[in-house]
């Protein structure tokens, strides 16, 4: 099981589409493209998004595999392909788990209010500790404290294996004009650390502060996630032309080198 990278792109998210930003990707080849790019200026993980012909938001077994069969050739070895079981109001848990049998990823995030609602603890046990065996790199998707509190219970409970636990605090994803700051970090980063101080785990942050707030998790001992789909804002609130160019600012300032 791969840990969490420094830098992990998320380059289009569920939302945006090419009147948001031309250069958003949507399509296999483009994402394909943009990572590669993004791998060259320091990025060493994805978390990738797939959409069908209206660039509509997907949770499709067969584009994730066909993503992933034209990746892995192409990224170093121990570059993460995560993918996402976002449910944007749409897929209930059970079509989550079923992506995520259907396409036995190697790193997948699962936000944890999608996933429990509504579930009983035997299926979420039996599911969560299926991806532990299987080698599967479950990335648990946390937007507040009280999301933190319910991971750590399941933690503590056996729901989900202790053992290469990962996790991805979300700042600003149901604030207003969803925007963040570097102060929303405190109590979620607070919450994590003092209940499951041997997770791995990382930021991202909505908004044009997303940048100074990857620095402050980097501070306090986290990894990154950058990209599109939280933000298209250079620090200098210039609108970047690329992913790639978010992340190479985010490498600059981690004093991250680029790819050979």
């Amino acid at each position: 099981m791969k840990p969490l990278p420094r830098i992990m792109v998320a380059p289009n998210g569920a939302r945006l589409t090419k009147k948001d930003h031309p250069n958003v990707p949507v399509t296999i080849p483009e994402i394909v493209q943009s990572t590669l790019d993004c791998i060259a200026v320091g990025a060493d993980g994805l978390h990738a998004h797939v959409r069908d012909e209206s660039q509509q938001h997907v949770l499709d077994v067969g584009l994730y595999k066909e993503l992933l069969a034209e990746l892995a050739p192409k990224v170093p070895e121990q570059f993460m392909l995560q993918i996402t079981t976002e449910a944007m109001g749409r897929y209930t848990p059970a079509a989550q788990r079923a992506l995520v049998e259907g396409v036995r990823p190697e790193a997948v995030s699962i936000a944890v209010r999608e996933m429990t609602a509504g579930e009983d603890d035997k299926t979420l046990r039996r599911f969560y500790n299926d991806c532990h065996e299987a080698g599967i790199a479950v990335q648990h998707i946390l937007y507040d404290v009280a999301d933190v509190r319910a991971l750590a219970v399941m933690v503590a409970g056996g729901t989900v294996p202790k053992s290469g636990l990962q996790a991805l605090i979300v700042l600003g994803r149901y604030s207003a004009g969803q925007t963040s700051s570097v102060v929303d970090l405190g109590a979620p980063a607070a919450a994590l650390l003092s209940t499951l101080p041997h997770v791995d785990w990382a930021v991202c942050a909505f908004g044009a502060y997303e940048t100074e707030c990857l620095l402050a998790g980097r501070a306090l001992g986290g990894k990154a996630r950058i990209g599109f789909e939280n933000n298209r804002m250079n620090q200098d609130l210039s609108c970047a032309s690329s992913n790639a160019e978010r992340v190479a600012e985010l490498a600059e300032a981690m004093g991250v080198a680029r790819a050979a």
